[in-house]
């Protein structure tokens, strides 16, 4: 089972809102200020058909109810511009908001080290990027602008409806234990009900992806049934997590229902009996009424919204919850003395108490070409990974010059090393622009410092071929460039990224070993002078290499020359002899 990534608690939600809020306190000021003059204008409404209610009783003229009837417009007029530019300012300051959290939650993802992430999957994540951010969208956009709509209104309205009389404040108040009873029912539970939602939604994702992503392993171990059956589970699960947060909502709005019914019915009452004995007039209670019924949208709508402030919470949470996870370095402001690499009594193990790697040392000269070659299982990707800094050792230490890999800032620390593996990603755009993706700037030269990268590793032809050459969208939806093509495009990646020394694991892999050969010997040519540690099971890489590890259950069983190795008739020795007889 997947960890799950943490989950931000309600404090930390409400810290980051109060932190937006003080971070664009005028585009806040507009959208209240302007909501507030909208709802000000509404209220005359009620106010000038309660005064006509009592000019009709007692006896008018058609100019005063003209006089009348051309206010009731013109505040209905002014209420539409007054609306529109607050909404107009809403949307603005939502879209900002939403743009802020993606640009801080991209951020904050980017920085998540990677152990966490393949720990935890690549569900749970890409459910927070999709499922979550679009939820967050949905409230920022409509639920809050509503919310703050429907607030500036219920404000407003019961202050009117006092300054009618303090008598309305009863039938006011009479709903109120039934909505704060409903409300605090409700808000004590959905939110675990919706984390619970997202987090089905997020093993749904997990699953389909692992099954997916290994669809043939799958087939040829005759697991289907077993993965069906996980799938379902899923399934069950995410629609029990549905059902709940659905019992709540058919509990919660029959309760708002009831809480307008009572004050509407009770201010006819308490305002009938008024009226009969001379305490309040026909205008009083028409207007008294009109303003209890325009209470009835805006909380009917604050609660409504309430529901999807609910959603929209969960996800921020969520979202926040990736800041939450711990920094697996603690950078010391320490510069590397020199581009040497050195491996000190390393442990490691990805589960307490189960070591991957017992003890491993290693001292590697700047420029030299280390290969590491063994059985699967043996720890060579593992200590291929903590020499590239992904992962901090569990005891002992990984170094350049001197200085700890972990103790460097990320930034850093892929100027100093880099990891290339069989698995590669191309970004939707360019091929342009997956190439300068690493390059604050491509420089003076353009085009030609890409295309001298590509040539690098054997795939400017294939780049010129292409129907619009640098210009090509690959990606999703773009050109589909095969995996060798992919892995190609990684490794030009890494000769522009220029660092002093490369972790190669199964980088050629996905190549047939004509062209993979090749490739590693134009590579090694570019990567002149650099520190090279290639993990592959194809022992050519071993033959072509400074020096050869042997890593055989957590530890390097052998090390030196392939002559040498091959002389003294050990592991190595046995390997060769398999692979090349």
């Amino acid at each position: 089972m997947n960890e799950i990534l943490p989950v931000a608690d309600r404090r930390t939600v409400r810290q980051y809102a109060r932190q937006v809020a003080r971070d664009h306190p005028r585009e806040l000021s507009l959208v209240i200020g302007l909501h507030a003059l909208a709802a000000m204008v509404g209220l005359v409404v009620p106010r000038m058909i309660g005064d006509l209610v009592e000019a009709v009783e007692n006896g008018t003229t058609v100019d005063h109810i003209d006089k009348i009837a051309l206010i009731i417009g013109s505040a209905l007029a002014l209420q539409t511009v007054l609306t529109r530019y607050a909404r107009f300012a809403s949307t603005r300051f939502g879209e900002n908001l939403l743009a802020r959290l993606r640009e801080d939650f991209v951020k904050n993802s980017l920085g998540l080290p990677l152990g966490v992430v393949e720990r935890a999957g690549t569900g749970d994540l890409l459910t927070r990027t999709s499922r979550d951010v679009e939820s967050l969208s949905w409230s920022v956009r409509y639920a809050v602008p509503e919310t703050i709509i429907a607030l500036v209104t219920v404000v407003f309205t019961i202050v009117a409806s006092l300054l009618v009389g303090l008598w309305v404040a009863i039938p006011c108040l009479l709903g109120v234990p039934i909505l704060w009873v409903g409300t605090r029912w409700y808000l004590r539970r959905a939110k675990d009900g919706y984390l619970r939602e997202n987090a089905s939604y997020a093993s749904i994702n997990a699953t389909l992806a692992e099954t997916t992503e290994g669809a043939r392993t799958i087939e040829t171990l005759g697991v289907q049934d077993r993965r069906r059956k996980r799938i379902d589970a899923d399934i069950a699960e995410s629609y029990a997590a549905e059902s709940y947060t659905l019992w709540l909502r058919t509990v919660f709005f029959p309760a708002a229902e009831m809480g307008y019914l009572v004050p509407t019915v009770s201010t006819l009452v308490i305002g009938g009996w008024l009226h009969s004995q001379g305490h309040a007039s026909l205008g009083d209670v028409t207007a008294a009424t009109l303003y209890v019924q325009f209470l009835i949208d805006p909380v009917d709508r604050l609660l409504g919204w309430m529901d999807e402030l609910q959603v929209g919470s969960a996800s921020l949470a969520r979202l926040l919850g990736v800041t939450l996870v711990p920094d697996d370095r603690s950078p010391s402001g320490e510069v590397p003395a020199n581009d040497r690499l050195d491996v000190d009594e390393v442990r490691f193990s990805y589960i307490e108490g189960r070591e991957v790697l017992h003890g491993v040392d290693l001292a590697l000269r700047p420029g030299e070409r280390l290969a590491m070659v063994g059985p699967s299982g043996a720890g060579k990707s593992t200590l291929g990974r903590l020499l590239a800094g992904i992962h901090p050792p569990s005891g002992g230490r990984v170094t350049v010059g001197d200085v700890g890999l972990t103790d460097l800032p990320l930034d850093d620390l892929r100027g100093q090393v880099a990891l290339v593996t069989q698995e590669h990603h191309v970004f939707a755009g360019t091929l342009r622009e997956n190439l300068a993706l690493v390059l604050d700037d491509t420089g003076a030269d353009g085009d030609a410092t890409l295309r001298t990268a590509l040539d690098a590793v054997d795939a400017l032809d294939w780049a010129d071929a292409l129907p619009d050459g640098l210009d090509t969208v690959v990606g999703s939806g773009g050109h589909a460039l095969t995996d060798a093509q992919a892995q190609q495009l990684a490794l030009a990646r890494l000769v522009l990224a220029d660092p002093h020394t490369l972790v190669l694991d199964e980088a050629t892999s996905l190549i047939d070993p004509r062209s993979a050969r090749h490739l590693e010997r134009s590579l090694a040519a570019v990567l002149h002078g650099r520190t090279v540690i290639a993990i592959a099971h194809r022992l050519y890489t071993a033959h072509d290499a400074d020096r050869v590890a042997v890593v055989e259950d957590g530890l390097i069983s052998e090390i030196g020359s392939h002559d040498e190795l091959v002389e003294r008739d050990g592991s190595y020795a046995a390997l060769w002899r398999s692979w090349h007889g």
